[in-house]
């Protein structure tokens, strides 16, 4: 089954149709304003309930006219182009995108959800909610222009592959496909596999063809994207629970009149905390329904504890090259 691809022309015409409608000037309170969101995904995922959920709260919040226009379906594209048409003030005011993507403008950015982070989703509440990501969010800010108002995620990431994994020795020399930032290849290459950066619109294609043999995601996008088709053993290495920042254009932000940037940041809170209370929750249902329906199958891992020992100093190390050790000790501090 061959996978859909960009109408690379659809989505450049979307892309020029898209823009923050009260143009280049500070907005005043007689203009009605347009926003304009964009999601990869359907209305079912958890990205997009969450800036349906931000878009109610600004409206809520802000008590005044203003519109909402989000591009679902990779209408615009990825995330990655999100978030440099953010930075670029065009087409994109606010979007969910993972930290990986913003790495180009930031080398901490990655950091926020890095493998083996957070022991537990109890465990990254409690750093989300002690604001310990500031730091780095402050940093995208000042080198990207663009802001994190909330965080999203809460999916525990595993391994799909065409084969069962169990084991370390069973893990060593494993094809799979991590996202761009330099962690993610660095940590899979410290616990034997062999990791290769492929878009993320190109995974399915890539395992079905024999190039990668496997992927790693949470449940949302293993059901979205049907990695189940090409990749029906899901291997449980729980390596990482996902950190999806909301985010939105400083230019756009910086047009904005004071009352409509103060819903913003409040509504951008809540709808991530929203987004967090989804995902992790819908989690394991996604995974129970998805394997009853014989669509996959879990594989239990057997060498996390193993593998995260083999991942710490790759982790350590990292943390230090981009001067965020300070704020991985916080993190392993917290009980």
């Amino acid at each position: 089954m061959k996978r859909r691809t960009f109408l690379s022309s659809l989505a450049a015409g979307a892309v020029a149709a898209a823009s923050f409608s009260i143009g280049s000037g500070p907005a005043t309170a007689q203009q009605t304003i347009t926003l304009n969101g964009a999601s990869q995904f359907n209305d079912d995922h958890a990205f997009t309930k969450a800036m349906v959920r931000f878009e109610e709260l600004v409206k809520k919040y802000y008590g005044k006219p203003i519109n909402f226009t989000l591009h679902k379906n990779s209408a615009l594209g990825l995330e990655k182009q999100y978030f440099e048409y953010m930075a670029q003030g065009k087409a994109v005011d606010y979007a969910i995108v993972s930290p990986a993507h913003m790495s180009t403008f930031s080398k901490a950015a990655p950091f926020i959800d890095a493998p083996f982070i957070f022991r537990d989703l109890d465990h990254w509440n409690k750093v989300l909610d002690a604001d310990l990501l500031k730091p780095i969010a402050d940093e995208i800010n000042q080198k990207a222009e663009v802001m994190l108002i909330g965080y999203a995620g809460g999916g525990t990431r595993n391994i799909f592959a065409n084969k069962p994994v169990k084991n370390m020795a069973e893990l060593k020399g494993l094809k799979v496909r991590v996202q761009g930032a330099p962690i993610w290849s660095r940590t899979f290459q410290a616990a034997g596999m062999a990791p290769t950066v492929i878009a993320y619109n190109e995974v399915y294609n890539a395992i079905q063809n024999g190039v990668i043999q496997a992927g790693e995601n949470e449940a949302a996008g293993v059901e979205q994207m049907k990695f189940y088709e090409v990749g029906p053993n899901l291997n449980m290495t729980e390596h990482a629970i996902t950190i999806r920042p909301l985010c939105f254009a400083t230019k756009t932000f910086n047009k904005l009149p004071k009352d409509l940037q103060a819903a913003i940041l409040k509504a951008g809170k809540e709808a991530g905390a929203y987004g967090r209370q989804v995902e992790s929750s819908e989690d394991t249902a996604k995974l129970d329904a998805m394997e009853k329906a014989g669509k996959l199958k879990r594989i239990p891992f057997a060498d996390r504890a193993a593998m995260k020992k083999a991942v710490d100093p790759v982790i350590a190390a990292y943390a230090k090259e981009i001067g965020a050790d300070g704020i991985l000790a916080k993190i392993n501090a917290i009980k």
